[in-house]
């Protein structure tokens, strides 16, 4: 992380984070949806994320 990424200290905050570039990789074409590896070295864990479309409802922002 640079100095000029936000730290992320809750899960809300994360939430936000990914809500954002989410929106931003498909505003930009990409399709986001399936499963993405997150290879981080060996100072920090690494990750596999699935991101599934899910079902709008009446609540949705």
């Amino acid at each position: 992380m640079t100095s000029e990424e936000p730290s992320v200290t809750s899960k809300e905050e994360l939430n936000a984070e990914l809500k954002t570039l989410l929106r931003r990789a498909y505003e930009g074409g990409i399709d986001v949806e399936g499963g993405f590896e997150c290879r981080n070295g060996a100072e920090h864990p690494d990750w596999d994320v699935i991101v599934t479309e899910v079902e709008k409802n009446e609540l949705s922002e």
